[in-house]
């Protein structure tokens, strides 16, 4: 399924915006897509290369892994490192939904 990414007038068009159920789509292998405080990381590239081991990002594949990252209280550093996975924000439609998780 292609992605279907969301154009709209009210939303900021330098922005991609990708609905939750394309997120959903990314969730294995090496095609892995989280979530984290509404916006989306494309980690795939990063699972080997993950501290805590690949495991763990496998396990918040394709959904909201906000908590989970918030919990490990990640340095400046990792924050910092998580940029260069970003590529676009979760539709404000499905913000929600991707937090009742």
């Amino acid at each position: 399924m292609a992605d279907s990414l969301v154009t709209d007038a009210s939303l900021d068009p330098s922005e991609k915006y990708y609905r939750l159920e394309d997120v959903q789509n990314h969730n294995e292998g090496s095609d892995v897509w989280v979530t984290i405080h509404g916006r989306v990381y494309d980690v795939g590239r990063f699972l080997s290369e993950h501290p805590g081991g690949e495991e763990v990002l496998l396990e918040q594949a394709g959904g909201d892994a906000t908590e989970s990252f918030e919990d490990v209280g990640h340095s400046m550093d990792a924050r910092e490192l998580l940029k260069q996975y970003y590529i676009g924000k979760l539709h404000p439609c499905d913000c929600r939904k991707d937090n009742r998780k």
